[in-house]
């Protein structure tokens, strides 16, 4: 499975297993893509024919024998959907519950749970029905009415927008002339063809001289069944097809260029019919003990336990166990300074993994597999201790858990350690070591050697050369907050998960002129797009080859004129077999390699176009760095992607493959182009092995050396200790947040050990002098 080589191991049954080994050693194909697969295979198969087709279809893993396996539960980082309307209430069954807690114990009663679900509209309806009695048929009337608790104004957003027309068109051109300025709606595809051929208008007219009637009918008209061209087509006014087609979706989940557009043409602004609560008036009257349920959701979930507490009602005290057991989970996995009504979508890899651990922890289920993917994911090394006695709580509960980690904090904890290397992509996918901790310290593994590896304080700082001025954040918990961040050195912001880092850095740096912010936010591209995509790479090679073999560039595209006509350059094919798995293949014409025959016999160098996507990143740096392939814009790029730890990759991997940290370090890679003077990276060592940190930090310090100023969000003490300055948010998270504790050197920070990251930094560091 993509790197593994005939690996064959045996994992203790209700054990805690951590998977260890550099990134790209093949730990996620063992974990998730072999064991965690097959067992949810096998699963979907006892369900009959007719429940597997609504069920999405999973290939059998490339495996001979896998035996014992119990069913598996995967905890992922995937980030939570970014559906505007799912919140961390909807998304863990909070609302829910305190939804029928309001319909029972809510004063006025105004009735059933939907009444108070942002969710639900209001409907009502009357007329006449049809009673069949005896022999006879009767007509009467008939009224019907739901309340629902969805703010009609804002259809339960709680935002409203409000678009500017004059970014919609120009309105000194006619339709003919392109006066349309909404990304995708040019006169020469479809939408030309609707508006041209509508009859509502002349689409020669400028649209500034369109009669009152004219304008409303390009803007606003209803859904329309039209014919243009003898074609049964819809014609819809602009401001319903926009609010369908993009302000319904998550607006960072757009693509770039439409987004920008959106930020252009449309204001959103919080609802002032529902105050943003995105209630009706009726759900927002409905009160317990003061409160209705809209103040309940924006409570932080700390105060809102202790708000669950001082209830006590027997008519609903299962219900009330219930959810006081659920936000008492939220504290407990140190996440009880969130909010119910928080958008599922601002929540970060970790986060959203640790709100995923929440309906497990209760779970009455034994026996099962639990697979997660780096738990310890922007925690902070205090909430760590507090995640590792979690997982142990699953293990010791009788279940088999199975960690992916690179923590020595967690990996310390494993019953059993499988290590995969020794090195990365094409150098990984052997087991190098199975055993214990112990057994692992002792081994001659990269883990092994790693594994008490400690970073220790600089003995003398960078001085600033000049400082970024933050006054007054007060962005979510930030309490009026006044920084100077240093520039010209490397500045770490650090806190316990919740303190306030993200807010500061979201809410006052970014976006300013030269700031350049490289977040955790996954990287969108279809199977289709690769490094050498994604980087721009693929641009200085295709020109080369055209260059050397006097033809033009997009023959040397997989998804332009050069692809392979039977897989249209996406190198398998892919077979709907209706309810069965959908099987892929590699394609017979061009043997996986995605091109034509015809473009694989120009050469550069001795290699063809797809023998080049096949290389590593070390292996291309070395081709295009001399002799008849050189090409100094392509060595550029490459030297970027060896610089942050990506030398294994190979050029034409599809992105869909890539693991987390990957994907940052390659967006980092790609950001590094750019021209900025502060670069703000947010937890770099995501993803990244023990290993690699220390060429991570020399990395860091080339781009300061170089004149830049690089600020980083980090929990990594091996990052804190190479830092020139700290800011320490905190003194906890939410409300207990959001205050600067400490700012300095890290050597002073160690000293005064006066904040709970002090305290762990000084251990730390102190391991060092031992």
């Amino acid at each position: 499975m993509n790197n593994l080589r005939d690996v064959s191991v045996e994992l203790p049954k209700r054990r805690l297993t951590v998977f260890t080994g550099i990134s790209g050693s093949g730990k996620s194909s063992l974990v998730f893509s072999t064991i965690a697969a097959e067992s949810q295979r096998l699963i979907n198969e006892t369900y009959s024919a007719f429940v597997q087709g609504f069920m999405p279809t999973l290939a059998r893993p490339d495996v001979d024998v896998l035996e014992g396996l119990t069913t598996a539960i995967i905890v992922d980082q995937e980030r939570m959907g970014s559906n505007p309307r799912s919140t961390v209430g909807t998304a863990t069954d909070a609302n829910a519950m305190l939804r029928i807690l309001f319909s029972r114990l809510g004063q006025p009663h105004i009735g059933s749970p939907n009444a108070y679900s942002f969710n639900m509209p209001t409907v009502s309806a009357s007329g006449a029905i049809t009673v069949e009695r005896g022999n006879k048929t009767k007509a009467e009337k008939a009224t019907f009415h739901r309340l629902g608790g969805m703010c009609p104004r804002c259809e339960g957003m709680g935002t409203v927008n409000d678009i500017d027309l004059s970014a919609l068109y120009d309105a000194s051109r006619s339709l003919s002339e392109g006066a349309l300025t909404i990304p995708g709606y040019s006169m020469d595809g479809w939408y030309g063809r609707i508006y041209r051929g509508s009859g509502y208008f002349d689409p020669d007219k400028p649209i500034a001289k369109f009669t009152k009637r004219e304008l409303h009918d390009l803007l606003y008209r209803e859904p329309t069944k039209i014919k243009v061209d003898g074609i049964n087509l819809t014609y819809e006014g602009l401001i319903p097809k926009i609010q369908k087609s993009f302000l319904s979706k998550d607006v960072d989940a757009l693509q770039p260029h439409v987004r920008a557009f959106v930020d252009r043409a449309v204001t959103f602004q919080t609802c002032p019919e529902c105050d943003g609560t995105r209630l009706t008036a009726e759900a927002r009257s409905s009160k317990i003990d003061g409160k209705n349920i809209a103040d309940v959701c924006a409570m932080q979930i700390s105060d809102l336990a202790q708000w669950l507490r001082g209830l006590e009602e027997p008519s609903v005290a299962p219900l009330l166990a219930g959810l006081q057991h659920l936000v008492d989970s939220f504290t407990e996995i140190g996440l009880g300074y969130l909010s119910l009504d928080r958008p599922a979508g601002t929540l970060s890899g970790g986060e959203a993994q640790r709100t995923k651990m929440i309906r497990h922890l209760g779970s009455s289920l034994t026996d099962v597999t639990y697979v997660f993917d780096e738990p310890t994911i922007g925690l902070h090394p205090h909430d760590i201790q507090r995640m590792n006695g979690l997982l142990l709580q699953l293990r010791d509960k009788g279940n088999t858990v199975l960690v992916v980690e690179h923590k020595p904090e967690t990996i310390a904890i494993a019953d059993h350690v499988v290590d995969l290397g020794p090195g990365a992509g094409t150098q990984g996918g052997t087991v190098c070591f199975e055993g214990t901790v112990e057994g692992l310290r002792g081994s001659d593994t990269v883990t092994g050697r790693h594994l008490d590896d400690r970073a220790a304080l600089k003995d003398s700082v960078r001085s600033p050369a000049g400082t970024l001025e933050v006054r007054s954040a007060s962005t979510h918990n930030l309490r009026d907050v006044d920084v100077d961040l240093p520039l010209g050195v490397l500045c770490v912001l650090t806190g316990v998960a919740g303190s306030g880092k993200s807010s500061l850095v979201n809410g006052s740096v970014a976006g300013r002129e030269g700031v350049v912010l490289i977040d955790q936010g996954a990287i969108r591209g279809s199977r289709r797009s690769n490094p050498a995509t994604y980087t721009g790479l693929l641009d200085p090679i295709r020109k080369a080859f055209a260059k050397a073999n006097g033809v033009k560039p997009a023959l040397f595209s997989s998804n332009s004129e050069g692809a392979c006509p039977t897989c249209n350059g996406a190198g398998v094919i892919f077979t709907d077999l209706g309810i069965m798995a959908t099987v892929e293949s590699p394609c017979e014409e061009c043997e996986g390699k995605r091109f034509q025959a015809a473009v694989l016999e120009y050469t550069l160098g001795g290699r063809d176009i797809a023998e080049v996507l096949a290389m590593s990143v070390a292996e291309a740096k070395d081709f295009f760095g001399a002799g008849e392939a050189h090409t100094p814009a392509a060595r550029k790029v490459l030297d970027r992607l060896a610089d942050v730890g990506l030398g294994y990759l190979t050029l034409g991997q599809p992105l869909t493959t890539l693991s987390g940290g990957e994907r940052q370090r390659l967006k980092l890679a790609a950001q590094m182009a750019e021209r900025g003077s502060v670069y703000v990276l947010d937890e770099p060592t995501t993803g990244l092995h023990l290993a690699d940190v220390a060429q991570l930090l020399g990395l860091l310090d080339r781009l300061v050396d170089s004149g830049l100023s690089v600020i980083v969000i980090e929990h990594h003490q091996a990052v804190m200790a190479h830092a020139d300055w700290i800011v320490d948010l905190g003194p906890g998270a939410g409300h207990d947040g959001g205050r600067v504790v400490f700012e300095g050197p890290p050597s002073d920070l160690v000293a005064a050990r006066a904040t709970l990251t002090g305290e762990h930094l000084a251990a730390y560091v102190g391991a060092v002098a031992t």
